[in-house]
């Protein structure tokens, strides 16, 4: 009963957090204030407030605050690692001296950072490999498209608007202007997120900053692109979850915040079934880029190639921390070796004979 009554009673105090930084990138500095003000004529008595900070819980002391005094105190985000943290909401603490009971007292809310991936700005699509891969334009003829090929005469059907009036004038009859059909080009980026693929954490962070490299870059370009991992299996499934996840690709911000949340799994689709099912349910694919770790040997990579249609152009991108860079050319199949973020950079600067 006395140690209630130590209790009672409002605090003086008014606490407040400023928000954090709602989205930052791994390593960068990310932190909240708590701030705790005395409008009251007197002073106040020295109290605890805690500050949830993902799985942590951070204590932050407030001394005595003098009459209309404030305090601050800054408390920082861990942002080593991707992910998603909810910071706060900050709770007083109040205790009985001999820690029988305890009130708490709910100031702020809670709010969220969202850690991004590191990545790096890479050439533009448009140009080095990756227009290498793609190649030039087809040999098909269309009605309508950007590359003119010739002068025909009209046919029932054709679009009005390809007549040629200089060539009808002179010949007397309709004439339109035929196209060369440009090859539509769909830029594929699929990570795979199997433990087994990767010999550790470090590894499959690197291939992340590899992923989101590579997906934002296409956002960027305004290309048509397509980001993903396979589904988990959920661990009490009686069958396995034969799907894939994929990002969106709206904005880079949106595909980053994607990044943020993905993680290794131990039930999920192997590189080769995810080159299968991004590979049958996405049209006119130019391009894939295959993301994976160095425990995937040169036979399922090549296996993961063959699931994609005839005629696309497949690059796995095998992610080995402070490995030598270098790539192949096995088959029809590219293989570049990263060992770090920035020799991403320099092996799509360079172009290739395909």
């Amino acid at each position: 009963m006395v140690a209630a009554i130590a209790l009672l009673g409002r605090s003086r105090l008014l606490i407040r957090m400023t928000p954090p930084q709602h989205r930052v990138v791994v390593g960068a500095d990310a932190g909240v204030t708590i701030t705790a003000e005395n409008p009251t004529r007197l002073p106040t008595v020295p109290t605890t407030v805690e500050v949830p900070v993902g799985v942590g819980l951070v204590d932050v002391t407030i001394p005595a605050v003098p009459p209309r005094g404030t305090f601050e105190q800054h408390v920082a985000v861990p942002t080593v690692r991707r992910g998603v943290l909810d910071v706060g909401p900050v709770t007083g603490v109040r205790a009985d001296p001999v820690g029988l009971v305890r009130r708490e007292v709910v100031w702020t809310t809670r709010e969220q950072v969202i850690v991004h991936p590191r990545t790096i700005a890479i050439p533009s699509t448009s140009t080095g490999l990756v227009r290498d891969l793609e190649g030039q334009a087809t040999t098909d003829l269309s009605p309508a498209d950007i590359a003119f090929h010739a002068i025909r005469e009209y046919m029932p059907g054709d679009d009005p608007r390809t007549i040629h009036w200089k060539s009808t004038a002179k010949t007397g009859a309709f004439m339109v202007r035929q196209f060369e059909d440009t090859r539509r080009s769909h830029l594929v980026v699929a990570l795979g997120v199997a433990r087994a693929e990767f010999a550790d954490d470090d590894e499959f962070e690197l291939a992340v900053s590899v992923a989101a490299s590579l997906g934002t870059r296409a956002v960027r370009d305004g290309r048509e692109v397509t980001v993903a991992v396979s589904e988990r299996t959920p661990e009490f499934a009686k069958r396995a979850v034969r799907a894939v996840h994929p990002m969106p690709t709206v904005t880079p911000t949106r595909l980053l915040d994607a990044f943020a949340r993905v993680g290794l799994a131990d039930a999920c689709l192997p590189i080769a079934e995810v080159a299968r099912i991004v590979g049958r349910d996405t049209p006119g694919i130019s391009v894939a880029f295959l993301v994976v770790g160095s425990t995937v040997g040169v036979p399922a990579l090549r296996l993961a190639a063959t699931r994609f249609p005839v005629g696309v152009e497949v690059v796995a991108v095998v992610c080995e921390p402070e490995a030598v860079p270098r790539s192949v050319r096995v088959g029809g199949l590219t293989i570049m070796t990263v060992g770090y973020l920035e020799d991403l950079r320099h092996a799509l600067q360079r172009s290739v004979s395909v």
